[in-house]
Parts: structure tokens; sequence; C-alpha cells
């Protein structure tokens, strides 16, 4: 059976369809806790509608622009929410725990891009295979010129299995059942606040780009929102309302479901053994990284599991709360994120600093 081609006029009608489908679809998969419940629902139905259709399905710049500004800003929440000095104590660790499960990511990556080179580039495979940072990622590649469904793809498949995978882990293991970490980001929500996150998310694109800070349309937001964040009133936070987290969320699915094509899924299936087979080995090293963080850092092994753990960190943060797990837990968590934020922003020109010791 061949796509139903639909011409340019038809554009506002399949979004008639994609934005009531996605919604409703979202709103199912939240009710059964499916994670990246809307990000998941947008692919499903905006690719579904490509695959019929057999066209692209275009999102508008702007509206794709505002949804990027807020999802830097909600990247940047866990980071205004831990003390400075308390992350710290835990930087020597963190960073080479951090640096070791990242590395294997890169040279996952690197081999992906190897075994497929016409269709999946350094960048691609890098950014694909990159632990934590998952709503990220897609944003971040669609900046840098990686192909994003790929990227978004293989990053809610390890986003998936870690979720899932977790619970079930972490129940075998004694948790310390301590106070735990509160970070909670419930705050007033006043219209000023509302005004500022809308600001942050729009104006922090172009600040970024006067920085000359790589992927501005994310980084940019995301580092003013740590900034602004130190001079909020007590009992206020930046975190997005609840309507711009979905729509942000959804974006990154249209932007990933509606660019889907029939070879596009075949040459992401074509990779689907070794990119299983790489997300596995990347959740194994950051179990086994556990290890020696335990001493180092003087945490039970429930604690450090789920700070070496590669994403889900809603995940993480609600199973550390639960168990009452330490600070340690948060800390290594934004460390890595950081790192990964980094190597992500600056993979071009990491690539081509690689290309010149190869020679």
């Amino acid at each position: 059976m061949r796509p139903i081609k639909l011409d340019a006029m038809s554009v506002h009608a399949r979004w008639a369809i994609i934005v009531p489908g996605s919604l409703a679809l979202g709103a199912i998969f939240t009710y059964l806790h499916v994670p990246a419940a809307w990000i998941l629902a947008a692919i499903v139905v905006s690719g579904a509608m490509a695959l019929t259709t057999g066209e692209e399905l275009p999102v508008n710049k702007q509206f794709y622009a505002l949804a990027r500004g807020f999802i830097g800003m909600m990247a940047a929440i866990p980071l205004t929410l831990v003390p400075f000095g308390q992350v710290v104590g835990y930087l020597p660790a963190a960073v080479t725990m951090s640096l070791v499960s990242v590395l294997v990511g890169m040279v996952g990556g690197m081999l992906i891009h190897r075994a497929q080179p016409k269709d999946i580039s350094w960048e691609t495979g890098i950014m694909s295979m990159l632990p934590g940072g998952a709503s990220l990622m897609p944003a971040l590649a669609s900046e840098l010129g990686a192909d994003y469904r790929y990227v978004a793809l293989t990053q809610y498949l390890r986003l998936l299995a870690v979720s899932m995978s977790l619970p079930l882990v972490v129940a075998f293991l004694d948790s310390p059942a301590g106070q735990g970490v509160d970070l909670s980001v419930a705050g007033e929500t006043t219209w000023w606040i509302v005004l500022l996150t809308i600001a942050i998310a729009v104006g922090g694109e172009k600040l970024g780009k006067l920085a000359h800070l790589p992927a501005a349309a994310v980084l940019g937001p995301l580092i003013l929102t740590v900034i602004v964040a130190q001079f909020l009133p007590e009992g206020h936070t930046l975190e997005p309302l609840d309507i711009f987290k979905i729509m942000a969320f959804m974006s990154i699915g249209w932007i990933c479901g509606g660019g889907l094509s029939l070879p596009a899924l075949k040459s992401f299936a074509k990779q689907l053994p070794a990119t299983i087979l790489f997300i596995v080995v990347v959740i194994g090293v950051c179990a086994l990284t556990a290890w020696p963080l335990t001493v180092w850092i003087d945490i039970s092994y429930f604690e450090a599991y789920l700070a070496t753990s590669p994403g889900a960190l809603e995940t993480v943060l609600a199973l550390s709360a639960e168990g009452g797990a330490g600070p340690a837990v948060v800390s290594v968590q934004i460390v890595r994120l950081i790192i990964v934020l980094v190597i992500a922003g600056y993979l071009p020109q990491i690539l081509r600093l690689l290309g010149k010791f190869r020679r």
C-alpha cells in the first residue's frame, strides 16, 4: 500500500490531528507511568502521520526555539537546588566516575559510526550514546547538525531500559534508610515568575549567541536560569509551568517523529542490535563504577548505583528520596550532567581536535 500523498495545503489538517492525538496519548502514557510519556506520545503520533503520508512534518521554527528554551531551563533546575559547597566535596570522585561512563558512551558512538559511516556521523553516534540528558540530546543534535531522529530514538530506548530496570535492581539492594535529600521544586507561582520564565526561554538563546556558546538555544537558557535563580526570593522557582513542559516535551517528539521515513527506520533497525548492546554495556559500566565510589566517598552501594545510573534522573531522584539516600546521589548526577552538556555542546570542536591527533 502506497503512502497517501498530501499537498502543502494539508499541513494544518495534519496538525489538527497530531496535536489532540499527542495530548490524548500523552495523558494515557502519563496515567500508565510510562517514562518520557509526552515525548514518546508525540513521536508515535507524528511518526505514524509522517509514515502514512510519506511527508515530513514541519514544526514552526519560533515554536521549537521557545520549546528548546524551556528544555534548557528544565535541565538547569537540578543545578539550582544543590548548594555548590555540597557538590565540591564529591567533585573528584564524581568527575572520575562520570568520565569513565562518558568515555565508554563516546567509544560506543564511534563504533556505531564506523559500522555504518554513510548513515551515522561521528556526532550522531556519540550523542546517541552519551549517558544522561536524554531530553536535551535531540535539541542539541538538531543545533549541531547531527541526525536528531537517530539520537532521539536511541536516547529514549536507553531511558526506557534504565527507567524500567532501576526499580527492579534497587529493590534487591539495602537502602540507607536515612533522611534523604529534598529536591522539591514546589514554589509560589506568580505572574512575574511566569513572565520571567518565558523571557529566559526566549532571550536565553540570544544571550547565548552573544556569549558564543555552542547550541545557544539550549545552553543559553540553561546557564541564564542558573544565574537568575541565585537572586530569586525564597519560596520561588524558575521551573516552567506544566503546560510549558508538555509543550517542550511534545516539540521534541514532533521533531523526531515528524522526520521519520521508511529509509530512516530501516537505518535505525539495521543498527538496533549494536545499539542495544552498547546500551547494556553503558548500564553495566555505570554499575561497575558504583563499586569504587562506595569506598571513595563512603556511601552504600544503593546510593552509588543510583548516583552512577546513566540517565532517568526523575526516577533516580524518586528512588533516592524513597530509600533515604544522602546528597551524594544528586551531586554525582549533577556533575555528570554538566560533563555531558560540555562534551555534547563542544562535540564538533572535540572531534576536530581528535582528528588532528589521528593524523
